[in-house]
This record gives structure tokens, sequence and C-alpha cells, in this order.
């Protein structure tokens, strides 16, 4: 079976080709820089 590294989405007169690795990146990125954040306002507490 071949995995999605795509996903298509028409919406209204838009066509939109997403890079789902390149989506998966960005959330990890995130998903750390919440992290850190959060460590941030527990020192400073």
């Amino acid at each position: 079976m071949k995995d999605k590294k795509h996903k298509l989405i028409l919406e209204g007169n838009a066509f939109y080709e997403i890079d789902l690795t390149c989506l998966e990146q960005k959330e990890k990125r995130n998903k750390k820089g919440s992290e850190d954040r959060s460590k941030e306002k527990r020192q400073r507490n």
C-alpha cells in the first residue's frame, strides 16, 4: 500500500495540494514550541 504524501482539497473555485510531510513537520515544531513556552511559564512562577 502506498503512503499518502499529498492531500487534494477543492474549495469553491480554489484547488489546494497539501504536502502532508511538511504539515506533519510543522505540527511537531509548533507542539515543541508550545511545550517550551509552558515550561518557561512554570519556571517564572
